[in-house]
């Protein structure tokens, strides 16, 4: 049993429940078109050994102006990332000369049913300081029992210039084991940036 500890409180935790993270797969970008995770592939592992795993997604750079930072999933290794989603998403944003600010819900952004891709980050700007960084929770991803649960969030910079944080979850509407993972740009490749997985132990 797990102990979390704080000024007022000493709460026990079932064990397990903190968890180390387990460093598998780093993919660096290079004028990339995709970044994919293969469960079996050069040392990826995205199977029943963990139960929740993490990408973390750093100073993603896009190739092409306002740009979107995507994603998709696979239940067949990688020949096709086309899996069923439902998803929702909201966001905050603060423009650099401080003229707006607002919290808003993302409509356009959701998935209903849909093999589309799913945005990260959207209106990514290709100025040379400029990317989007974050990261994505996918929960057990080899069940053949449940749909698969997903939930993530980005930090941007787009050619506003503002700051805009985005918060979207989802499922795979599948019973099938996912096992693979593709990151891309909507439009363009991924000029530079690093994905990072990781398994919760």
């Amino acid at each position: 049993m797990a102990t979390y500890q704080n000024s007022r409180y000493n709460i026990a935790l079932p064990s397990g429940s903190g968890g180390n993270l387990v460093h598998i797969k780093t993919l660096t970008a290079s004028s990339s078109a995709t970044l994919s995770f293969v469960d079996g592939a050069s040392d990826v592992v995205l199977d029943n050994t963990y139960r929740t795993y993490i990408f973390k997604f750093i100073n993603i750079h896009p190739a092409t102006n306002v740009a979107e930072f995507v994603f998709n999933l696979s239940i067949d290794s990688g020949s096709n990332y086309n899996v069923t989603k439902t998803t929702t998403s909201f966001g905050a944003y603060h423009r650099e000369a401080d003229t707006s600010a607002g919290l808003e819900y993302d409509a356009s952004n959701d998935l209903a049913q849909s093999t589309s891709d799913k945005y990260i980050a959207t209106n990514v700007s290709s100025d040379n300081d400029s990317g989007c960084s974050g990261y994505l929770y996918l929960f057990n991803p080899s069940s053949t029992t449940f749909v698969k649960h997903f939930i993530g969030s980005s930090s941007r910079f787009d050619s506003n210039p503002d700051m805009y944080h985005n918060n979207f979850a989802g499922y795979a509407n599948t019973t099938s084991a996912v096992d693979a993972v593709q990151f891309k740009m909507h439009s363009g490749n991924i000029d530079s940036g690093t994905i990072k997985l990781y398994g919760i132990a």
